[in-house]
């Protein structure tokens, strides 16, 4: 850990032992340090913890909530290469990509410490003379997070930035692959002034115990996920014991659609940033590419040519696109949607070269039809399946024959088309002749079985806020 220079992020190190949980390098295989454990009665002291500082916090002026997080947002920015440094040698993604994370990150905190201050009421014209009537927002209390680890420092600044700004306190579990930079945004909290017992990371022997612990404990008022659809039915389902709030940012599968009348060179460059982003191991990313078969071949060729261009290594290495995969059971899901895929027909543009360790080489699948396993199924790799299709009409029935509605993408020159496409894509968020979508200021969610709630923008404070309705008579 010598490319670390601010010591203090990685004062929460141990040493090994059974109370904490080793950390590996996915481009490597070698251990970085250790992170420690959280025992079950650790977390519910945390809880109660929780409670009181959030109590206290709740009382502080928006403004004085505002100038802490603000500070946060400063410490994120003069420790962008500290942090990147760590993100990429415990995930793996290239450091030009993890130093733009720590950046997309810091932009939530920066934009919630101002929305801190407009948490506005409102009056109601009341129905006779002797009443006022008038709504207020307050915090909801004490919040839970789980986060995932492929964006490991912005999906916990998306949650716990809204949270802090509404006055409630925020227990965090990170992905046990990806423990670290969590632990590190926390030491960032702390030295700007957020209270230690307001923000807290836990990380337990087995990530159920915890979920279990946040979805049933009845101090815990507001849970926030993000990561796969099936673990996010469950603790939807254990969290209506007691009628807990959610939001849930779950799986997605993505269509990127290419139109006869689209930029084909824009529709490329749109598709390499959308797909190979993070090696495809992005809940947004493009999974199925479908293409009007006027320009199919044009756009597989010049896909193909750039896709060739792509250099795969160890993220920490200056030149590198694509970095490892996080584990070996995901390479292996990854080979094996390729492996079906070929042996239903489908045909790589290039020979597969198999290789070494985590990573894995960078995939365009030509002739894929609609009703192939790797078209329904969310990759979280490096692979591009690419469908042929001849009318708008059999266009949209199978961007939207999913169970997820997460993302879309689609290029188009044609303005008629492009208002009719974009209402009719049942997803969350519609990228129009772009492949980057995400951003603070925009609310982003998904629809059907990709989620509920949006985090970012004006919405994202809503979800940590509760309205109160306030009557008075008598007047």
């Amino acid at each position: 850990m010598h490319l670390i220079n601010n010591k203090k992020l990685l004062s929460f190190m141990v040493s090994e032992s059974d109370n904490s949980i080793a950390v590996n390098n996915p481009a490597t295989g070698e251990c970085i340090g250790y992170a420690p454990i959280t025992s079950k009665d650790e977390i519910l002291d945390a809880i109660e913890r929780s409670k009181l500082a959030q109590q206290s916090w709740a009382e502080q002026p928006a403004k004085a909530r505002s100038a802490v997080l603000q500070q946060w947002y400063q410490l994120l920015l003069d420790n962008q290469d500290d942090l990147a440094r760590l993100m990429t040698l415990e995930q793996g993604k290239p450091l030009a990509e993890a130093k733009g994370e720590v950046m997309y990150g810091a932009s939530f905190i920066q934009w919630f410490a101002e929305e801190a201050k407009r948490t506005y009421g409102e009056t109601i014209p009341a129905p006779s003379g002797d009443k006022r009537l008038l709504t207020i927002r307050q915090p909801v209390g004490v919040t839970a997070a789980i986060t995932p680890w492929n964006f490991p420092i912005a999906m916990i600044t998306r949650k716990a930035a809204p949270a802090l700004a509404a006055g409630c306190s925020m227990l965090i579990k990170p992905a046990e692959d990806t423990p670290l930079s969590a632990f590190a945004m926390a030491e960032l909290a702390y030295e700007a002034g957020v209270p230690k017992d307001l923000l807290i990371i836990v990380l337990g022997k087995q990530a159920a115990e915890v979920g279990d612990i946040f979805t049933t404990h009845p101090t815990i008022r507001k849970l926030s996920f993000t990561g796969s659809t099936r673990v996010g039915r469950l603790l939807m389902q254990q969290s209506a014991g007691d009628v807990k709030r959610t939001s849930m940012e779950l799986g997605g599968n993505a269509p990127f659609i290419v139109f006869d009348d689209a930029d084909i060179d824009s529709a490329v460059a749109g598709a390499m940033v959308s797909k190979f982003r993070n090696a495809g191991q992005t809940c947004v990313c493009a999974n199925r590419f479908y293409v009007h078969s006027k320009v199919y071949d044009a756009f597989v060729s010049k896909f193909d040519t750039a896709v060739r261009a792509l250099k795969v290594g160890n993220g920490m290495q200056e030149g590198v696109n694509i970095g490892p995969v996080i584990n070996q059971a995901a390479k292996n899901n990854i080979q094996s949607l390729v492996d079906k895929a070929i042996e239903q027909g489908a045909e790589p543009t290039s020979s597969i070269e198999e290789l070494a360790g985590l990573y894995l080489q960078p995939v365009i699948l030509k002739n894929v039809k609609h009703n192939m396993d790797i078209v329904s199924q969310e990759i979280f790799g490096p692979v591009a399946p690419v469908i042929c299709f001849d009318t708008d009409e059999e266009l949209i029935e199978m961007a939207n024959d999913t169970i997820y509605g997460l993302a879309s993408y689609f290029y188009s020159q044609n303005v008629h088309r492009v208002w009719k496409v974009a209402e009719a894509l049942q997803y969350g968020m519609v990228g129009i002749n772009d492949g980057i979508i995400s951003t603070e200021v925009a609310p982003f969610g998904g629809v059907k079985q990709s989620g509920i709630g949006r985090e970012g923008a004006k919405q994202g404070i809503d979800e940590y806020m509760d309205i109160k309705y306030l009557c008075f008579g008598g007047n």
